[in-house]
């Protein structure tokens, strides 16, 4: 038996591989195991390749995983297009279309030889089953479950559920094909008992959910009153769930006519006294730009979210990538500074989201949150979330006696100037994207244009002294550092925790605090070392550069950096890691002799 259990799954579209993956992962969530399930697809509007990958596990779970444990092909031109992302190892069981006519020992992967190989008729079971090839991602669900002892019953129960309003036929058909599959894997069991162990005792019913809904979730937690934005793949479902939710709770929707006009709506929901946010990615970032540096002069909170894509321009916008770093730090004009966060997985993006609300409301400035394709939409089983645990801030409205002659833009000790909203008795003042004095009067003159941009930048100087928003795991006194950010970080904090049981000496600090660059943070984490690699999915390796402009970095001081749909592996870091080590025992660092006269 095993603990964890990693499947990818690939077709052509409309075979129903995400929506087999989908029912695999909601029949696991039902039985207490821990699961990740991601889903890709081909960046064409219709039809094209898709795949899903599910990680199964009676332990939490981090990442997607790294070699899969089982592969399945409907067809293997469509499985080959995945490439990395759906990599077979020499202990895979690899099931496929028997119909394909390629012989088991003539498989096209290059270079491996899988642990089993398969070949079922699978699209002939489905049909003889079901009376429809339609039917053969149920079949494969039998199969699935029967070589790998995955939730049956609730898989069952789920097919009923998704069926059942389907009319008899159709319901019926599915439970034959499902059956068929469960039949054929039993008769001829695996030479090697593949099945996953049960879950133990109070390990219950979870969660599920993905990152887009979860973002949604925590802001309607944090208080937003107004969402504006526009629909780009892959942050919709962000406007979607809210478009359902956010009524209920006495707040508003617009759906603008293009980014520009979403996030401008949001700078005036948020002038009008609203907690307010917008949803983007890629070229949307963009486009949102010039708005956000309106907020920046106005002083006027809002949460924008950037789900990164592959890019430049149109780029890849169905796949992961962590290459928007440089424009959410740097893309501002003038001397701005936007904090910008990162979650690491689907239950972290609920309290990023919350932080990020904060953050805005008690600075009064944007705050960027840079989620990314693979933590907005893969689903994830998490535990029941503990919301008293969460603190919400409002901003700092004026007092009666501080409305008696307002100064909206007061340069005070901390930065931070009472905001008042229209209709507050007294209340009112000017806000534009000129440059102003404190009261709020357009002026051009240098010595105040200073003064307003240092208390702008001064006030946000606490927030890098937040020592929460970083998270370090290892010895203090460890030599060699890992440091990793947004989904990247799971598959990091696996590595160094596999490193670690081997006995290797490693840390990892994962910054949730992106911009503006804690200094003193990384700078104690780095006191120690002699040897670190910054981690990232960013074919410059972004956080990379943008630590080194600030901070003092160690001697070694490494990048391991992919661009989008070239996954980084656990197994890959883990490497690395053992080199590092490796590295400081054939050439230790001699420490100068002590200067004695």
């Amino acid at each position: 038996m095993v603990d964890d259990l990693i499947i990818g799954m690939a077709g052509s579209g409309g075979d129903g591989i995400v929506s087999a993956g989908e029912s695999l992962i909601a029949a696991a969530t039902m039985e207490g195991y821990y699961a990740i399930l991601t889903k890709s697809f081909g960046s064409q509007i219709r039809g094209g390749e898709s795949s899903c990958r599910l990680r199964v596990s009676t332990r939490q779970v981090l990442n997607p995983g790294g070699m899969l444990s089982v592969a399945v092909a409907l067809n293997w031109e469509d499985f080959l297009r995945f490439g990395g992302e759906l990599p077979v190892g020499g202990k895979t069981v690899v099931v496929y279309e028997a119909k394909t006519g390629v012989a088991p020992d003539r498989l096209p992967l290059k270079g491996v030889t899988p642990d089993t190989v398969l070949a079922v008729p699978i699209e002939e079971m489905a049909l003889k089953a079901a009376g429809t090839v339609r039917a053969k991602n149920t079949l494969v669900l039998g199969l699935l479950a029967g070589w790998f002892g995955l939730a049956e019953k609730s898989i069952l129960a789920g097919i009923r559920k998704k069926f059942g309003k389907k009319g008899a036929e159709i319901l019926q058909g599915n439970e034959r094909a499902f059956l068929s599959g469960l039949e054929y894997a039993r008769s001829q069991p695996l030479r090697e008992d593949r099945s996953l162990q049960p879950v133990g005792a109070g390990n219950g019913c979870k969660l599920l959910t993905d990152g887009n809904d979860m973002c949604g979730a925590a802001a309607i937690f944090a208080g937003c009153k107004f969402f504006g934005g526009y629909p780009i793949t892959p942050s919709s479902e962000i406007m979607q769930f809210l478009n359902r939710e956010i009524w209920k709770y006495g707040g508003s929707l617009l759906q603008a006519e293009d980014e520009i006009a979403g996030i401008g709506a949001v700078v005036g929901a948020s002038f009008a006294g609203l907690k307010a946010m917008t949803a983007t990615s890629g070229p949307g970032m963009s486009l949102k730009s010039e708005i956000l540096g309106l907020a920046t002069i106005a002083e006027l909170p809002l949460v924008c979210v950037n789900v990164q894509r592959g890019g430049p321009s149109t780029g890849i916008p169905t796949k992961a990538e962590q290459s928007d770093l440089f424009s959410a730090a740097f893309s501002a004009h003038g001397d701005a500074i936007r904090p910008v966060l990162a979650p690491i997985s689907v239950e972290d993006t609920f309290a990023v989201t919350v932080e990020a609300f904060n953050i805005a409301e008690h600075y009064q400035t944007p705050v960027i949150v840079l989620s990314d394709q693979e933590i907005a939409q893969r689903k994830e089983t998490v535990n029941r979330l503990d919301t008293s645990r969460f603190q919400i801030l409002n901003r700092h409205r004026p007092t009666d006696k501080e409305r008696e002659n307002y100064v909206r833009f007061k340069i005070t000790e901390s930065g931070i100037s009472p905001i008042s909203q229209p209709g507050m008795p007294n209340g009112n003042y000017l806000a534009s994207g000129i440059e102003h004095n404190e009261k709020g009067a357009p002026t051009a003159n240098g010595e105040i244009h200073s003064r307003m941009n240092e208390k702008r930048l001064r006030k946000l100087n606490p927030l890098k002294h937040r020592a929460d928003l970083f998270q370090i795991e290892g010895p203090d006194d460890a030599l060699v550092g890992i440091i990793s950010w947004g989904s990247v970080a799971g598959v990091a904090l696996e590595a160094v925790r596999m490193a670690q049981a081997a006995g290797i000496q490693v840390k990892l600090l994962i910054p949730r605090l992106l911009y503006p660059v804690s200094e003193e943070i990384y700078q104690d984490f780095f006191a120690s070392l002699q040897k670190c690699m910054v981690v990232e999915q960013s074919h410059q390796g972004q956080l990379y550069r943008i630590i080194r402009m600030w901070v003092q970095v160690p001697d070694d001081f490494l990048s391991l950096a992919k661009s989008g749909s070239n996954p980084i592996l656990p197994e890959e870091i883990l490497e690395r890691i053992r080199q590092l080590a490796f590295s400081l025992q054939r050439h230790p660092k001699v420490e100068a002799a002590p200067d004695l006269g």
